[in-house]
């Protein structure tokens, strides 16, 4: 049994291998950054400048659409799922002021 669970695993990491392979390296490192940011000293900001190269809007810009790619939720689905999780609750709360301001 554990045999078989090794074979459907590596049958499952080359898929994914190939499916990731279409991701830019840049790609692959936003989102190895996404799964481990609050690891690096300082505030996210200042770490996205460093590693990136991008201000942290145009960081955020490139990471909403990453998220939305199927190479990206083929990498890492459990963190793409979470992030689009996210960026929808935040999402919806920014509309619901909006409709709450609204006379």
């Amino acid at each position: 049994m554990e045999g078989d669970a090794a074979v459907g695993a590596a049958a499952g990491g080359h898929g994914a291998e190939r499916e990731a392979a279409a991701l830019s390296a840049r790609d692959v490192r936003i989102l190895e950054f996404e799964r481990q940011w609050w690891t690096y000293p300082g505030a996210k900001d200042q770490a996205v400048r460093e590693l990136f190269d991008l201000t942290p809007t145009r960081y955020y810009q490139v990471l909403n659409a990453l998220i939305d790619t199927p190479e990206a939720l083929a990498q890492d689905p459990v963190l793409v799922k979470r992030l689009r999780r996210m960026r929808s609750t935040r999402q919806r709360a920014r509309s619901a002021r909006r409709l709450g301001a609204q006379p």
